[in-house]
């Protein structure tokens, strides 16, 4: 299964874009307290549509909790890292959980959680003229190269409202 992580989140609107993408490519969403916002803001509402009650998601009051209650292989994303998203294989023949962990906007993830793992820091490679994307627009890069690799596993190819011939009628 795969699986976002969102350690300490400050931004609402963010984690609500990332809900989105959750529900939207059946992805699992961690949040890793301290939240900086409440669940139940009008704004995190606001930016996560209607599509809320369709979210897969569990709360954890900190990083060790997380790590205790989910085993598995774990990604992180820093603009530390020295390998581009996109050289792993994530094609995932075992079955395990992969969790793929994004920092807090203003800080990122801690340097001691990413200093036990440099095997699996990464970052989405850019021009030097940013210091980093959006962790919203993050998150989409990377659980859509995870799921192409994955053939897109369970998800429609085809718009199921308005029907697969809509642009030919």
């Amino acid at each position: 299964m795969n699986n976002i992580v969102l350690f300490e989140p400050e931004i609402p609107q963010n984690t609500g874009n990332i809900m989105r993408t959750c529900v939207a490519t059946n992805t699992k969403l961690h949040l890793i307290k301290p939240l900086g916002f409440s669940l139940d803001d009008a704004h995190l509402k606001r930016s996560g549509v209607n599509y809320i009650d369709k979210l897969n998601y569990t709360v954890y009051e900190n990083y060790q909790e997380f790590q205790e209650k989910n085993p598995g292989i774990y990604y992180y994303f820093t603009r530390y890292g020295h390998k581009p998203h996109t050289s792993f294989d994530y094609t995932n023949d075992e079955n395990e959980n992969l969790y793929f962990i994004f920092g807090k906007e203003s800080t990122g993830i801690p340097k001691d959680i990413l200093q036990k793992d440099l095997e699996h820091c990464m970052r989405i490679p850019m021009t030097d003229n940013v210091r980093a994307l959006n962790v919203s627009n993050s998150v989409a890069i990377v659980i859509y190269e995870v799921l192409r690799q994955q053939d897109f596993k369970g998800l429609l190819r085809e718009e199921p409202h308005k029907g697969k011939n809509y642009l030919e009628q």
